[in-house]
């Protein structure tokens, strides 16, 4: 059979690479030639992308059956490649969600394993792999092994947040949790600056099983980090409308903008404008699932508005021990070389993950959509030199520009056991991305 013809693949960044996506829906069968798997596409770097060498990239959205499911417990068991906005299509109308869910619907199990994706509950219910109970891969020597917790756990807990690179996830197995209705109460808050904002997280996180803030990440002075804080829970049956939400009409950007719309003034502008949209100091009511959760899917191809160079997502975690004061220093380093960004999101982590290279600890996570530009490279690293300061580490499923030896300093011995699974499950380094070339060395 010939081989498939290259093609530009890319991150939802828009960073790319030349690679062949082998697709179909036996998994199974195809992962024996790829050295990759990827679903949809929406990590925003380079972890989904082939290294130059290796080019062959299994593609899994085509295999995206539940194989099983019991209504009584929420237990399921499906194919990597089913999306989670499928997965809610199907069952949040008879009583069940994902336990975590990160700000997309349109990622597959494969990614969320993959990534160990968080959400706005992280500081209740941890990460999507605390929730996993088995996985199906096919590993290095070509085998197809079943692990969890109790078989094969070295490769399990390296497999969770690995970013692809123990092996082709096959099968994922993992419980729902049951919700009273797709509705969600929502309570927000305009918030002053920084300081008030991680007081005010870590005090929602006590109240409020969902929370997570916009910030203002241009603001300067007594006001940087003003912005909204957002909490909420799923609204009971006798608090929600008698039927379930609508979808409603989702435009699309169908052409990239150019360059220059998206500026210092224009942020700005817009910035203001979304600050003062709080006009109360506190609001509530009723909103729905999709809304709350899921506020960016309503518009597709967002990701069109940074232009054809695309942008690159910031994700940090700054330690509780870093002090109260940790993202200030963040957010100075961020406002004094001009790094513009109309998307900033904070929330509060109370969890380390069960995953060998997760990203979450307990403290508090900024996100920063950033435009890809000259100076892009030099603003990532003095985030990370400020990061590494307070004794932090950066979201692989963010990154794009990291340097290989700020990575190393970010993430001392838990890579070195990183490297000791990989030497164990895959010695030759089968599995390999563009990412692992840049930050490990592959």
């Amino acid at each position: 059979m010939a081989e498939p013809p290259l093609s530009t693949l890319s991150g939802w960044g828009r960073h790319s690479a030349q690679g062949r996506e082998l697709v179909g829906e036996d998994l199974e069968a195809m992962s024996a030639g790829a050295h990759l798997s990827r679903g949809l596409g929406r990590s925003y770097g380079d972890s989904s992308l082939p290294p130059d060498d290796h080019q062959a990239v299994l593609n899994t959205t085509f295999a995206d059956r539940i194989l099983h499911f019991d209504q009584d417990t929420g237990a399921l068991r499906a194919e990597s490649g089913l999306s989670l906005s499928e997965l809610n299509r199907l069952l949040m109308p008879r009583g069940y969600f994902t336990p975590v869910s990160p700000g997309t619907s349109f990622v597959t199990l494969g990614g969320m394993v993959a990534a160990d994706v968080h959400g706005k509950n992280q500081h209740r219910a941890g990460n999507f792999g605390d929730h996993v109970t088995a996985l199906k891969m096919r590993v290095g020597d070509g085998r197809v092994v079943e692990c969890s917790p109790e078989q094969y756990s070295d490769l399990f807990f390296a497999t969770i947040g690995g970013m692809g690179l123990t092996g082709h996830i096959l099968e994922v197995e993992f419980t729902l949790r049951s919700i009273p209705s797709e509705w969600v109460w929502q309570e927000s808050r305009r918030i002053h600056d920084i300081d008030e904002f991680q007081d005010a997280l870590e005090d929602a996180a006590t109240k409020w099983p969902y929370s997570m803030g916009w910030i203002d990440c241009l603001a300067r002075g007594k006001h940087m980090g003003r912005g909204i804080l957002m909490t909420g829970d799923w609204a009971e049956a006798d608090q929600a409308p008698p039927t379930p939400p609508k979808q409603g009409f989702r435009p699309s950007l169908r052409f990239d903008w150019p360059s220059w719309v998206l500026n210092g003034l224009t942020i700005r502008a817009f910035n203001e404008l979304y600050y003062r949209k709080q006009w109360r100091r506190e609001s509530s009511g009723i909103v729905s699932h999709a809304s709350f959760t899921y506020p960016l899917d309503a518009i597709r191809s967002w990701n069109r508005m940074y232009g054809r160079r695309g942008f690159t997502q910031y994700q940090c975690v700054l330690p509780r021990e870093a002090g109260r004061s940790s993202a200030r220093r963040v957010l100075e380093v961020l406002t004094a070389r001009g790094g513009a960004s109309f998307l900033c999101v904070i929330k509060d982590f109370g969890r380390d993950s069960c995953g060998v290279l997760s990203f979450p600890r307990p403290g508090i996570t900024l996100a920063l959509d950033i435009a890809v530009r000259d100076d892009t490279q030099a603003l990532v690293d003095a985030l990370n030199e400020q990061v590494l300061r307070e004794g932090g580490r950066i979201y692989l499923a963010k990154d794009s520009f990291t340097r290989r030896e700020h990575f190393e300093a970010m993430e001392g011995q838990r890579l070195d056991e990183f490297r000791a699974v990989r030497d164990r499950w895959d010695p030759q380094r089968r599995f390999r991305s563009a990412q692992s070339v840049r930050l490990l060395g592959d």
